[in-house]
């Protein structure tokens, strides 16, 4: 509100970004569209649990928005970035103290799940690693945006690598191997899955795509893995993660079964849904004895959760708003030659292939904090692509 009062008066207006993006808003608007025809319709089964589901919506939607026309200087951007990495910073050294100090809480709350795992101030582990993997992302971008180009002189090369990782920007370093071993203590499979496989991935693009600086970029993503295999996982149990992935066991994991249930559902509403946030609600009339009388708020996959609940019509905006910034953030990749707008580009990648592989099994995206949190990785991958540093005339 406070943006369109000073918008009426003259000293705002919309910039580059937002126009560039104004796809994204409508689509996430038509998003929004689906979930009051499901209450105008009476197609919901759970009326209030959409009407909230709503509420959030319309907020990540002004979320997304706001973060375009407000993050329009480096020194925003660049603080934005610095503040989820503190943030995740802090859920990293929360979630550990609480772990190796067996005080085993969260906000003044004891836990009652997950002891011996890191989960920081959420109730899941998984969660947490969700989280901290976008932040961990963010960083390592902000990490490449800081390396400098090619030098014929492999002695020179080498220098301002370990200059990147160990000088005066050792504390950004320090903050991802804090993140990384919290990451590693919460235990998560598909966490650390998705973290190591996305900036295997990702980094191999920047490589390929960067001509700039490649070997800096590969050497600084080696010793990265190396580091943080070697080191943090000595330390704080990688070998448990490991132990938990051989272990793992289609007979002892009922999500599976959840998964199937669930189909069920939404074959028997594919185009609408059953009312965004009803899951709980309609699971409990499919499910049977294989996964017994455990309560099921969320399903263990976001994109089953998503059509189950929002139907095609619903899902599809939010695919198509997925699937267009990857495009832009690749292109950013590729074409931008500012440091900092690859480093935007690179973590909003990294976070968007982390969190697809994430949503296979578990549900990210349900939680208030990761949306939102990656609500702005969308809206930095449009702003490396698009910003462009030149005279304003007005100040956000």
């Amino acid at each position: 509100m406070c943006w369109i009062a000073q918008y009426l008066k003259g000293q705002v207006e919309f910039n580059r970004c937002f126009k560039r993006a104004i796809i994204i808003i409508v689509l996430l608007s038509a998003a929004q569209l689906t979930l009051v025809y499901q209450l105008y319709a009476q197609i919901s089964i759970d009326p209030e649990a959409t009407l909230k589901e709503l509420l959030l919506g319309i907020s990540l939607t002004l979320f997304f928005a706001l973060s375009l026309l407000l993050l329009n200087s480096r020194s925003r951007i660049k603080a934005t970035i610095y503040t989820i990495v503190l943030s995740g910073v802090f859920q990293a050294i929360f979630g550990s103290l609480m772990t190796l100090s067996e005080l085993e809480y969260l906000f003044f709350i004891k836990k009652d799940s997950y002891i011996g795992m890191a989960t920081g101030t959420f109730v899941n582990r998984n969660h947490l690693a969700g989280y901290l993997v976008i932040c961990l992302s963010l960083g390592l971008g902000l990490m490449i945006a800081k390396l400098r180009g090619n030098s014929g002189n492999f002695k020179e090369l080498i220098r301002n690598t370990f200059t990147a990782i160990l000088g005066n920007k050792a504390l950004l370093r320090i903050s991802l191997i804090i993140m990384v071993a919290a990451l590693v203590m919460t235990h998560s499979r598909m966490g650390n899955t998705s973290f190591f496989v996305s900036m295997g991935i990702i980094g191999t693009l920047a490589v390929l795509l960067k001509k700039r600086s490649v070997k800096a970029t590969l050497i600084l993503l080696i010793s990265l893995l190396i580091i943080d295999i070697t080191v943090v996982g000595t330390f704080f149990g990688v070998d448990k993660v490991l132990n938990r992935l051989e272990a793992t066991s289609v007979d002892k994991e009922s999500r599976d079964e959840v998964n199937l249930y669930s189909l069920k559902i939404s074959d028997a509403n594919l185009l609408l849904g059953t009312g965004a946030g009803s899951f709980y609600t309609a699971f409990p009339q499919v499910r049977e004895q294989e996964v017994g009388f455990l309560f099921y708020d969320h399903a263990h996959n976001d994109y089953l959760e998503f059509l189950t609940e929002r139907g095609i019509i619903g899902m599809m905006p939010l695919i198509l708003v997925v699937l267009i910034t990857f495009g832009v953030a690749f292109k950013a990749l590729r074409k931008r030659h500012n440091p900092l707008m690859r480093g935007c580009a690179f973590g909003c990648l990294m976070s968007m292939l982390a969190m697809a592989l994430h949503a296979s099994v578990d549900f990210n995206l349900q939680i208030p904090a990761n949306a939102m949190t990656f609500m702005l990785v969308l809206a930095l991958g449009w702003i490396g692509a698009y910003y462009k540093r030149g005279v304003r005339k007005f100040e956000s």
